[in-house]
């Protein structure tokens, strides 16, 4: 099971990497996106989408190009909803068919404390409060939000085409009886500004998982209707 397997539902394909491949050459039609990336970002990029014709495949879509929409989001074939994430050592994808998920949304980063000055740009005070209750060494909660919060943006986004910012959603956690060396639980997001989608009834909260596994902390949305 991959890591992203555990925070989604299993209707949701999915495919990682945990290393760019020598020699990456982009997808045809890809090029164009990032012809001024510098050699991290292309390889962050052309690993990502790699991962996304992999999940793509799951569902019996053909490889194609994965192309970018005006705020840089992905754009997926017709009848799928998917999410892309990286972060140092981590490549993932998750797609599903739109009839069966209204939005997916990831997020992956290394199980580490935020960098000194972030936490104050993403936690709400009753946020941050909670934070403060719960002192733990063997788990960095602070990152936990940043990266639930992420996940919720990507899931909130194709829905509505509008920016949500840190402070636009409010995020509570529980967690599940430990899994071996892994920690997993739930998560709720309540959001703060109005959910007005391009299509379908309005969003006022996403439930999603997390999991802290081989480094790393995922999260996942994946948004039925």
């Amino acid at each position: 099971m991959g890591l992203l397997d555990k925070v989604l539902a299993p209707q949701v394909a999915t495919a990682e990497a945990r290393e760019d491949e020598p020699q990456l050459v982009p997808y045809p039609g890809e090029e164009a996106l990032i012809a001024q990336a510098s050699p991290k970002r292309r390889a962050e990029f052309i690993t990502a989408r790699q991962c996304a014709r992999a999940a793509l495949a799951k569902l019996r879509i053909p490889a194609q190009p994965i192309l970018r929409g005006p705020t840089r989001e992905p754009l997926w074939p017709k009848g799928i909803v998917g999410t892309l994430t990286h972060t140092a050592g981590f490549r993932g994808a998750a797609v599903a068919h739109s009839l069966v998920m209204r939005s997916v949304g990831v997020d992956a980063e290394p199980h580490l404390p935020l960098p000194d000055g972030v936490l104050g740009q993403v936690a709400l005070p009753e946020e941050k409060a909670w934070l403060d209750s719960r002192p733990d060494e063997e788990l960095h909660w602070d990152r936990l939000l940043f990266c639930a919060k992420e996940a919720t943006y990507k899931a909130w986004f194709p829905l509505t085409g509008r920016w949500l910012g840190f402070e636009d959603a409010r995020i509570s956690f529980e967690e599940a009886p430990a899994d071996g060396a892994d920690r997993r639980g739930t998560f709720h997001v309540q959001l703060l500004v109005p959910g007005q989608a391009l299509k379908g009834p309005p969003l006022a909260a996403f439930d999603g998982q997390w999991a802290v596994s081989e480094g790393f902390i995922v999260t996942g949305i994946a948004h039925g209707w």
